[in-house]
């Protein structure tokens, strides 16, 4: 497989400071996902609590034929794909009906490459192309470089992993991407208890997988952008918040104390309690969900909910071009 990379593909300092300037200081997720941080994830999915990727997967095991027939199999392109565990189901029964492309978009070199090799090894009719980058990136290469039809999956409930304005923007170039016949297939995590949310974002008794993690977004800085975050300076806590639906992983300072990141030019002055957001995680209600993406000219197709409606994948196509709706209206 290939892996493409460039500037355009890897330059995220304005995301890390824009995020650094809100209150309180947010640091984007994908600086989460270095080779460790992929790694760490993977255990994560692992633990009893985190229900998600177990929901999923059982979702996935249980449809991809169908959502094989449904999408078409001939080119799929995923943002975040990280180890594409769950979503080698869907690939394995795309490459049995006609030969398929894999565009796997990811931050993690290391993973894009060792996912690219064990797909395209275990499944023959199966080419892989993996982009290295962020979203936008990925979004702007299929724009410009993708002649074919397209899927575009976005699954691992990834959709909710960023705020309100960040979503409402990669929305719209999603659907901006998308050409007439072309399909969005994305998984989102829906509303449930604190308790049950709560217990599956905090490390149980005797873990420490979800401290590794988000002590590793401190550490990914220092690495890049010569900084000295100390990790025995801050402890980790996520909490669910009603008002916004959204789970918060923080990092909560145990004393007064300055960091430095010296390559960006900038310092933080922590006080003993003050905190760093380290992953978001929106929850949302199913039908506010869909009208929000049909509102933006994609029709729903196809959508399948587990049991205990706790969550779903949902596949929204677009029939035509937007503007052609736009003089309609």
């Amino acid at each position: 497989m290939a892996v493409d990379k460039g500037a355009a593909f890897w330059d995220d300092r304005s995301a890390l400071l824009a995020g650094l300037g809100e209150e309180p200081p947010r640091i984007p997720a994908h600086f989460g996902y270095d080779a460790l941080g992929s790694d760490l994830f993977e255990l994560i999915t692992e633990l009893p609590d985190y229900y998600l990727t177990r929901v999923e997967f059982g979702l996935l095991k249980r449809h991809a034929e169908e959502m094989a027939d449904l999408i078409g199999c001939g080119s799929i392109a995923e943002l975040g794909s990280g180890s594409a565990k769950k979503t080698r189901l869907l690939l394995a029964a795309c490459a049995a009906r006609r030969p398929t492309s894999y565009l796997p978009i990811d931050v993690s070199r290391e993973m894009l490459e060792t996912s690219g090799r064990d797909l395209a090894a275990a499944l023959p009719s199966l080419s892989v192309r993996g982009l290295w980058g962020r979203y936008e990136a990925g979004l702007a290469w299929l724009r410009e470089s993708e002649p074919e039809p397209v899927v575009v999956s976005f699954l691992g409930s990834n959709l909710g992993n960023m705020p309100p304005a960040e979503l409402d923007g990669l929305l719209s170039e999603i659907v901006g991407t998308l050409r007439p016949g072309d399909g969005f297939l994305v998984s989102v995590d829906l509303l449930k208890s604190t308790r049950t949310l709560e217990a599956a974002y905090n490390d149980p008794v005797g873990r420490s997988v979800f401290t590794r993690f988000r002590f590793n977004h401190l550490d990914h800085l220092n690495r890049r952008f010569d900084g000295n975050f100390d990790s025995r300076n801050f402890q980790v806590r996520a909490h669910f918040d009603p008002e916004t639906s959204a789970v918060e992983a923080r990092v909560y300072a145990t004393e007064d104390h300055f960091v430095a990141l010296r390559a960006l030019n900038l310092e933080l002055n922590l006080r003993r309690g003050d905190s760093l957001n380290v992953g978001l995680s929106y929850k949302f209600r199913r039908e506010q969900f869909v009208s929000d993406v049909t509102s933006r000219g994609l029709d729903l197709s196809a959508e399948w909910i587990d049991e205990e409606w706790q969550y779903g994948i949902f596949l929204f196509t677009r029939s035509h071009d937007l503007r052609e709706r736009t003089d309609e209206i």
